[in-house]
This record gives C-alpha cells, structure tokens and sequence, in this order.
C-alpha cells in the first residue's frame, strides 16, 4: 500500500480537489507544466513501470493531436507562421494548443492518481451518510470500469482456453467480439442487482444505521490539510492580484516573475509534488530501516 493513500479521505478529497480544480481554471504555462511533471512523478509510484509506459503510448498520441489540431482550426493571433489553404496559421495558436494539450493531459493523469488512491470505501465514508443512495451509485460507477476490463479479459482468456476465438478471420474475430460484449452485458445486470441486494440486505441508507470506519483524523492528517490549504490560499492569492496572468491571444504577454508571482510558482510546484515527495521519502526510510536489519 502506498503511503499517501494511508491518509485520511477528507484530507485526500481536499488535495486533490485543490489541484484537479486549480488546473483545469489555469492557462499559465508555467502553472500547467508543474501540474504535468507533479501528475506524471506521482503516477510513476503507484503504477508499475510496464503499465506506466503502456499509458504513454495513449497519452503521448492525445498530446500530439491536441497540439495540432488547435492552430489548424483556430486562426487567432498576430504572428503569422505560414498560411494552409489560405488560412494563417500563427504562433499563438501553436502555442495556445501546446497549453490546451498541458492542461487535459494534466488533469488526466490527476484524474487517473485519485481513482487510484480514492477507493470506494473512502468515498462511501465520506459521502455515506450525508447522501448513502448517490454515493452508492457514484462508488459502483467509479469502480464499474475497471472490473469491466478485468471480467472481459477473464471471458476472453476461457474462450480462448476452449478452442474459440481461434480463427484468423476478420468476421469470425467480430463475431467472437460480440460474443463477449454480450457475455459482458449480461454480468454487468447480474453484477448490479446482486449488489443492490446485497446492499439492501445490509440495511444501507436506513435511518439510525451504525457506520464502522477504519479512518482516524491523526496529527499528520491535520500537518498534510494544512499545508494544503496554506499553499492553495497563495496560489489563489496570487491568481486572484493578477501576478499569474498570461495571454496568448491576440499577443502572447510577457511572464510575470515578480517576488510575489514567484512565490505563487514555487508554491504550487510544492503543492502538485507533495505526494511524490511524500513516497520518495517513505520509500528512502524504509530502504534505510531495511538496511539496518
């Protein structure tokens, strides 16, 4: 288990709420560039290394796309480069797309840490009693995609072991496709009524209800929500003076690097690499423990 997601639900939910939300209202260079490297360093800890590089062969393509398309549609700015059928095609739009492809893979990898670290037992305990039914469903959706990718490569892998999907055949590999989206179907209503069942049978949602929870707002619970607040408030701060701003249309401006804008950047640097430095620093005592044995 990684020791990030040891910490408390509501402190992990305010984490990543401050950066996931802080990076999809930036369009700051500077800002998005440490939101992708924090999201990528982080993802590196807790993923393995074989699937961290199978993801690059999504996110590096989407990156590209992004990238490219925008200055292809979007004909803003005041420096042209060259012209394509007619139309300017200028640094601002390239740049601008460059941002634009920052930001979304940013808030992906950001998006793909919290499903990691947020399970579904945190997320019914923080949403349980205040709303049980939408928690339930939120919980069943979040973790619905991933079982399904499991259970699909299990009903492959037994078809297979039967001697089927074995012909070469466009149409017979379309036909076995199709055999396992129905069998798929067919789990996922039987999967969903067992567990509204289940559920039920448990008395989930009812009034008066006992909750048992594992979690325990410690000390460094309260260290880590603080420092996350503190540095959310300067960033914030910061955004709100205008010491972050930056355009891109119709003239890319100038950065700011003032004291105070420096500070906002160094802040939310600290802010998007706290979990990795959070692992590395475990990882390195253990290490040091281990070696002591």
């Amino acid at each position: 288990m990684k020791i990030f997601s040891s910490y408390h639900p509501v402190v992990l939910l305010c984490y990543f709420l401050s950066v996931t939300v802080m990076v999809m209202f930036t369009a700051h260079p500077v800002l998005l560039a440490e939101a992708l490297l924090g999201g990528i360093c982080f993802c590196t800890v807790l993923e393995r290394g074989n699937q961290f590089f199978r993801n690059l062969a999504f996110y590096v393509p989407l990156f590209l796309m992004i990238a490219v398309v925008n200055p292809l549609f979007s004909h803003n700015g005041m420096t042209p480069l060259f012209f394509l059928n007619g139309n300017p095609v200028t640094l601002e739009a390239i740049l601008y797309g460059i941002d634009i492809a920052v930001m979304l893979v940013a808030v992906m990898y950001w998006c793909k840490c919290y499903n990691i670290i947020m399970t579904s037992d945190k997320f019914i305990y923080l949403f349980g009693k205040a709303v049980p039914k939408i928690s339930l469903i939120l919980s069943m959706a979040l973790r619905f995609i991933p079982l399904f990718k499991i259970q699909m490569k299990k009903v492959s892998v037994a078809g297979k072991a039967m001697g089927l999907y074995s012909s070469k055949s466009r149409v017979d590999k379309v036909r076995s496709g199709m055999r396992v989206f129905s069998v798929m179907v067919t789990w996922s209503l039987e999967n969903a009524v067992e567990t509204s069942d289940a559920m039920k049978a448990r008395g989930y949602g009812l009034k008066g209800r006992s909750h048992f929870s594992l979690f325990r707002f410690t000390a460094r619970d309260a260290v880590l929500l603080s420092l996350t607040i503190l540095l959310t408030a300067i960033v914030l701060t910061g955004t709100g003076l205008g010491s972050t701003a930056f355009l891109f249309y119709p003239k890319i401006t100038h950065m700011s690097f003032t004291p105070f804008s420096v500070v906002v950047y160094v802040a939310f640097g600290v802010l998007c690499f706290l979990p990795f430095l959070i692992e590395v620093k475990e990882n390195m005592k253990w290490k040091y423990f281990v070696s002591k044995i």
